[in-house]
């Protein structure tokens, strides 16, 4: 018995050589006869189109579409020496922030051991000191903060303050070790597909002032934070997202749009085997003023309510009808679950199963929604009206913010 592939019909390959040949001979001869005929052809303007090629330093290419008098568009396609002068300008302002944590030796020696390495960028300079702004997880539980720039020395930094919502913090060297400053655009002027630049130092300083390419993927991203790993999402940032490369020791580092200036604090990426591209950065206008107050206060002032909450949506929907004895047609709101005595909320009236649904103008649906609403729309010392359920019944007061530091 033969093999299935042993029974091929010799009769069609013969054919098939048959044709073959002839095609081939006619596609040449076709080929060299349209060749031949295309001066002629462009020299009595009976092609659909022109096309004109210019030799000249720049390598730019002009495509002219129909006949006429159309407007000729140029296309650069040289970048290489923007991106490089970009690097060149920018470069010494990116630094490294080692976090250097204390370790006990035999129970009576310190031992200064490195905790980690992040980025940070020089963003200002006076007389005296060069002020650094990086992410506040970067030099989160420190003893002592060093900033390695770009000629391998390393300066002991002062922090000035950090913020955990924001993850911002601001540090201060001598005005000396600094030769470069940053300048700040504009992130509210972004565009998606916009190129950046991302610098910073992947993986520590070994790989100091990498440089990595991308574009804008998206504006006004919001991504949940869980800052004591509970499963409580506490925080929502809003970001830039790109696609620019951004691994763990670029945190810190700047996001830099063509002219040079940082729209961005680098963040944070999610990291899967089934992702990529997907970085996040502070942009640089919500930064801003949490760097100016941390620089000036060490801290942000936030209102302060003087209560502990919970999302409706976290207990069981029995509850809200049952117990809390809610309309049907409530579909979130915050649960006063406890009220400090002498508080802002217990001088309005508020109670522990108070349900607030509503603050001023805006819809209360959970935690994160009213503490983001507290925390930049409102200031220590103003009125805020809020509305909520008690025993099914919608009742309204007016709380007066105190202030918290963060």
């Amino acid at each position: 018995m033969g093999y299935y592939d042993d029974h091929v019909n010799t009769n069609k390959k013969k054919n098939e050589r048959g044709w073959l040949l002839p095609t081939i001979v006619g596609l040449v001869l076709g080929a060299v006869l349209i060749l031949l005929a295309l001066p002629a052809l462009v020299q009595s303007n009976l092609l659909p189109y022109d096309l004109t090629v210019e030799e000249n330093e720049d390598e730019n290419v002009k495509l002219n579409q129909g006949q006429g008098d159309e407007e000729t568009q140029t296309v650069n396609v040289n970048i290489n020496s923007q991106m490089t002068e970009i690097v060149n300008n920018v470069s010494d302002a990116v630094v490294g922030v080692v976090n250097i944590k204390q370790q006990s030796i035999f129970g009576n020696n310190n031992n200064n051991q490195q905790n980690g390495v992040g980025s940070g960028v020089v963003y200002k300079k006076d007389d005296q000191y060069a002020y650094i702004v990086t992410n506040y997880h970067v030099i989160q539980g420190a003893d002592d903060v060093e900033i390695a720039f770009s000629e391998d020395k390393q300066v002991e930094a002062e922090v000035l303050g950090g913020d955990l919502y924001t993850d911002l913090a601001v540090l201060r060297v001598d005005a000396e070790h600094a030769e470069q400053v940053i300048e700040l655009g504009d992130s509210d002027n972004l565009k998606v597909g916009e190129p950046v630049l991302a610098i910073g130092n992947p993986l520590g300083l070994q790989f100091a002032g990498s440089v990595t390419q991308g574009i804008v993927s998206g504006k006004d991203r919001l991504i949940p934070q869980d800052f004591d790993n509970n499963g409580v999402v506490d925080w929502q940032a809003e970001v830039i997202q790109t696609d620019a490369a951004i691994n763990p020791g670029n945190s810190g580092g700047a996001l830099v749009n063509m002219d040079g200036q940082l729209i961005g604090i680098n963040s944070m990426k999610y990291a899967s085997t089934q992702l990529e591209g997907l970085g996040f950065a502070i942009p640089i206008n919500i930064a801003k003023p949490i760097i100016d107050d941390l620089e000036q206060d060490g801290s942000i002032t936030r209102s302060y309510m003087g209560v502990g909450l919970l999302s409706l949506t976290s207990i069981a929907q029995y509850h809200w009808y049952n117990t809390l004895n809610l309309p049907q047609d409530i579909e979130g709101g915050v649960i006063v679950d406890q009220v400090e005595r002498m508080s802002p909320a217990d001088q309005a009236g508020l109670e522990r199963y108070d349900v607030i649904v509503q603050i001023d103008d805006t819809e209360v649906t959970n935690v994160v929604n009213l503490r983001q609403y507290l925390y930049t729309q409102t200031s220590p010392g103003e009125e805020s009206t809020i509305q909520y359920y008690r025993d099914g019944e919608l009742q309204e007061t007016t709380i007066k913010f105190v202030s918290q530091g963060s």
